[in-house]
């Protein structure tokens, strides 16, 4: 290991916070913090640019960095080095126009040799409902890639995230977490813009158990070669760590939230495996929840406020 990668290493190991502070003072911010400059990279020899090949669109802790990270190990994804696998390009623009100059800006940030393919993943544009017709327009012809995951262990895992980064944990935060969990809500927007076949939906619970055949899945919706063994290169884990339980009055409360969600989801989608989210595997043989009956709202009406990332 070169003195760099171990100061990476290091560093790496540092509370979020701590992490986020240190390079705030080197002038340095992610894509989805306001202060990013979003002039795209300079290109390389013989790259060009255009509209995403793909663009994964959700959702957040369900493992997209563990399967971009697979899928740009093909040979035939360009991923620039250094540029993050979330562009968060099209987030400003629910409040401020998209002009033809905004569109050409984005292409830039997809260098690419031919015939390499070049996307990106970024898990919020699921839950912002101006993203559809915005990203229609700037890529029409993109395949859509959703990564779903158990809503009510997305949910837990999105607050541990929240609480890791010193976050505050409040109404605003528990609001916008629950509503990243309403899949069929959203993807009913989705599917307003875009053609079913251009999109693939995957379950996280499945790409952990069969990750090969699931990565194989994903290459063909991309047009790429599934020649040749799919092997997990790192062990795969909990999308943002297990985090503290929830406890039963709270997990029956966001079953009977969701209830109604998946299984619109599920009749939507024909494939969906409830068996692999125990929280709704009743749905799929018609029975009641697990464990006692909850009494909170079957209809709230939650603000569309998601929270950010860290």
């Amino acid at each position: 290991m070169t003195m760099w990668d171990r100061a990476r290493a290091e560093f790496a190991r540092l509370p979020i916070g701590t992490r986020r502070r240190i390079l705030h003072r080197l002038g340095r911010y992610a894509p989805w913090e306001p202060e990013f400059d979003f002039t795209p990279p300079r290109l390389g020899p013989g790259e060009h640019t255009g509209p995403p090949d793909f663009v994964g669109i959700g959702v957040q802790k369900a493992g997209t960095t563990w399967w971009y990270e697979l899928m740009t190990a093909h040979p035939g994804i360009s991923s620039p080095p250094g540029v993050h696998k979330e562009r968060h390009f099209l987030d400003r623009f629910g409040a401020q126009p998209m002009h033809d100059a905004d569109i050409e800006r984005y292409h830039g940030w997809f260098p690419r040799r031919s015939p390499a393919l070049a996307g990106e993943w970024t898990p919020d544009y699921f839950a912002y409902p101006w993203v559809p017709r915005l990203l229609k327009r700037a890529a029409p012809d993109t395949r859509l890639l959703l990564l779903l995951r158990d809503p009510v262990e997305r949910f837990r895992s999105g607050l541990a995230h929240q609480r890791r980064a010193g976050l505050p944990v409040d109404g605003e935060a528990i609001a916008g977490a629950v509503q990243r969990g309403f899949y069929d809500r959203a993807l009913a927007g989705w599917l307003e813009e875009f053609d079913a076949d251009q999109l693939l939906v995957l379950q996280y619970e499945r790409c952990v158990a069969e990750p090969s055949g699931q990565l194989e899945a994903t290459f063909r919706h991309l047009g790429l070669d599934t020649a040749g063994p799919h092997t997990v290169e790192r062990p795969v884990h909990d999308a943002g760590g297990r985090g503290p339980e929830l406890s039963d009055q709270v997990r029956q409360q966001l079953i009977g939230l969701y209830a109604a969600d998946v299984a619109a989801l599920a009749a939507r989608l024909g494939d969906l495996d409830l068996a692999r989210w125990p929280n709704f595997a009743y749905l799929a043989a018609g029975g009641t929840p697990p464990g006692p009956a909850s009494n909170s709202p079957h209809s709230p009406h939650f603000p569309n406020s998601p929270t950010r990332r860290p």
